[in-house]
């Protein structure tokens, strides 16, 4: 008898390392709503939500000349920035540093890449495609994504929350903090907001990198 009450102590036991070996104990990303940031950089309307915040609809034409809209990240983990092609000081660091994010996961289809550009006037579809050439964007994965400033700042304001008031006047301002704002926002397959990072930073990317590993092994 005691034989046995050993021999199950021990497949307990086994069961209980195995569990742990397969399913280590990684703490979760925090999930980042409304109530969660500074007020100034939501719109009042979200403060009233406060939780449950996701990204809202969107539809732009991306540098194919096609339509993106929200869905195209449906059931996707992706990457949003927001930047302009003609910008010298950190937009090209930026991307230098999304580059390594698609080639972290270049050959994986859940994961996107969402680079929303602040001045539509001179990002054309026609100059988005010539910028994204230049950065070896991959089809499919890498979206430039151009259309009304209204609407690329509403959703800036309304889904990333990466845009403040006084900043929102002043759309025409290629010298406003939010022009050049440097973070990149990493959102969930259910839509909501997971991290913000320095996208100029080899360290915060490499961070992000690791982040959206993290967010792609959970299981809901």
């Amino acid at each position: 008898m005691r034989w046995i009450v050993g021999l199950l102590v021990v497949f307990v036991i086994g069961i209980t390392v195995s569990y742990f070996i397969i399913e280590p104990n990684v703490e979760r990303l925090p999930i980042i709503n409304p109530v969660d940031l500074e007020e100034e950089m939501v719109d009042p309307e979200m403060l009233r939500i406060g939780m449950g915040h996701k990204i809202g609809n969107f539809a732009f034409k991306n540098q194919n000349n096609e339509l993106i809209t929200q869905k195209e990240i449906e059931g996707k983990v992706f990457v949003a920035e927001y930047f302009f092609t003609t910008c010298g000081t950190i937009c090209p660091k930026m991307n230098e540093q999304m580059k390594r994010v698609q080639f972290a996961y270049s050959s994986n289809e859940e994961v996107k890449i969402l680079s929303f550009t602040v001045d539509p006037e001179i990002d054309t579809v026609e100059q988005m495609k010539r910028y994204a050439i230049g950065h070896g964007a991959q089809d499919g994965q890498w979206h430039f994504l151009t259309g009304s400033k209204a609407k690329l700042y509403e959703v800036a304001r309304k889904s990333f929350f990466m845009l403040k008031p006084a900043e929102a006047q002043n759309l025409g301002d290629a010298g406003s903090d939010f022009i050049h704002t440097n973070n990149f926002v990493l959102v969930d397959r259910q839509k909501r907001i997971r991290g913000y990072y320095d996208g100029t930073s080899k360290v915060e990317v490499t961070t992000l990198i690791e982040d959206i590993q993290r967010v792609l092994d959970e299981k809901e």
